[in-house]
């Protein structure tokens, strides 16, 4: 199966209302900070690091919203994005480049290939939040990082 490579949030803890998010990135300590991220915000999630996975596992899970690294191994992000504006059942699934390329240059030439917005690495996890947030469009109920920390 091609999600031997992958871990999925235990949707029995989350509400159904929740965005489920797919994360994809090769560096495992990313991944993982991510999927903190994502936990915190009250998110559904499917982390991986398969690149060539990715358009197979959005296409069988539908999610709200996929965070995709640039620079990967196998298809780079740019590569994947275009697979994915090119299938119908992904073609409207907003895509999030986060990613280490942080010059001017590379954010136009990565908006420019199909993503939806862009972060660059290193990132506060308020600002993914933001982010995520923005490009959801109030669709979803959110926790706050922040009121997390408070309690």
């Amino acid at each position: 199966m091609y999600l031997t490579h992958s871990f999925m949030s235990d949707e029995k803890k989350q509400s159904s209302q929740q965005p489920l998010i797919l994360a994809v990135e090769d560096h495992d300590d990313s991944l993982l900070l991510i999927s903190y991220a994502l936990e915190s915000l009250g998110c559904r999630f499917i982390c991986q690091a398969d690149s060539l996975a990715t358009v197979l596992v959005a296409k069988e899970y539908q999610p709200d919203l996929i965070l995709l690294d640039i620079l990967l191994p196998g298809h780079s992000g740019i590569d994947v994005v275009r697979y994915l504006k090119e299938e119908p059942l992904t073609c409207k699934i907003p895509v999030i480049a986060v990613t280490a390329l942080a010059s001017k240059e590379d954010r136009e030439r990565i908006l420019k290939a199909g993503f939806n917005d862009y972060i660059s690495k290193p990132y506060m996890i308020e600002d993914l939040e933001a982010i995520i947030r923005r490009v959801l469009c109030g669709k979803f109920d959110f926790h706050s990082a922040l009121e997390l920390c408070q309690d």
